[in-house]
């Protein structure tokens, strides 16, 4: 009988991410999997506060242990275990470990805007990146200030900022072709959105404030106009 591959999905919540592990595939291939994604974004989980859903899997605190020390090792916080399971539930709390996620307060209705959850968290950086400077974030990342040549800037969502953009810019950096890069000035050294790569032309006049988004699989910027 083949394996059956682990399903791992990812997004933003308002305490970092969520990593949910559907049922079927053994502990070790979970494992296993969740390590070779997280190589292969080191980028994006470098500094990453971790909640993971284990579906209704009975873990050991020693298996969780030794998920949580390897996270470590990508500079991950695991925070949280969520299960159905009462056993992973009261070893998850041995560990220190949180076994519920924040909820929204009774008789609040929180509704999404769009189906793309994990662009809803958004960073606020209140201060010039200056070459050197690096900001890694699972959702938006908006900068009120100037992004100098030599600093970078990754994010699970849209880039915003509020100035001139002349580093670099990775947008949709975990695959969201959705994302958009904004900036009073656009003339990042690269920009990327989800896994494309695009470079601006020299400037020509004055900078007006522009959007750059992907369409028909190109990065396109156009005027930011706000409507």
């Amino acid at each position: 009988m083949a394996e059956v591959a682990p399903k791992i999905e990812i997004k933003g919540i308002r305490d970092g991410l969520l990593i949910t592990i559907g049922d079927g595939a053994d502990w070790e291939s979970v494992q296993a999997a969740l390590i070779a994604r997280i190589e292969a974004q080191a980028d994006f989980f470098n500094g990453a506060r971790v909640a993971l859903d284990v579906g209704s899997r009975p873990l050991k605190a020693a298996q969780l242990g030794k998920l949580r020390d390897r996270l470590g090792d990508f500079g991950i916080t695991l925070w949280a275990v969520t299960s159905d399971s009462p056993k992973t539930q009261q070893n998850a709390r041995s560990l220190g470990l949180e076994t519920q996620l924040t909820k929204p307060r009774p008789g609040r209705v929180v509704k999404p805007l769009d189906p793309h959850p994990e662009g809803e968290e958004a960073l606020l950086v209140r201060r010039t990146l200056r070459s050197g400077m690096r900001v890694t974030f699972a959702g938006h990342v908006v900068v009120l200030g100037n992004v100098h040549p030599g600093a970078e800037i990754i994010a699970g969502g849209d880039i915003i900022v509020w100035g001139r953009l002349k580093g670099v810019a990775h947008a949709g950096a975990n695959g969201n072709t959705q994302a958009v890069v904004c900036a009073l000035d656009l003339s990042p050294t690269q920009l990327r959105i989800a896994g494309h790569i695009a470079t601006a032309p020299p400037r020509k006049g004055k900078p007006v404030p522009e959007k750059a988004s992907l369409k028909d699989g190109q990065v396109v910027a156009e005027p930011w106009s706000g409507k």
